[in-house]
């Protein structure tokens, strides 16, 4: 759709314009979430998922290649997590948040 209109010239002179409408939007979601308003933060949830997509096609990117990429490193990255935990004979759940933190902290490194 953004190509679309793209394409007839309805997009954004430049990244900056984009930019600023992502923060709009990221203020709205706070808003809604301030309210505690679930219909509006789903709404306002998918103005920001529409404009980090808009701005990933802007800069050239490919928002779900993108996406898929970040959704592999976490997993590969949680994945650490449980091994590391079952080696140590722990089951996450029963992991403090601070616990939880620094096994994420080394997977960072060493699960890239």
């Amino acid at each position: 759709m953004q190509e679309k209109a793209a394409r007839v010239g309805f997009d954004w002179p430049d990244i900056s314009g984009i930019r600023e409408k992502l923060a709009e939007e990221i203020a709205e979601l706070e808003g809604a979430w301030a309210a505690s308003d679930p219909s509006a933060i789903r709404e306002e949830v998918g103005d920001v998922l529409f404009t980090l997509v808009n701005f990933a096609r802007t800069i050239g990117l490919d928002a779900e290649g993108a996406l898929r990429s970040a959704n592999e490193k976490f997993y590969r990255r949680f994945a650490f997590m449980e091994r590391r935990a079952e080696r140590d004979g722990r089951n996450l759940s029963e992991m403090s948040l601070d616990e939880l933190e620094e096994l994420w902290q080394l997977a960072k490194t060493e699960a890239a």
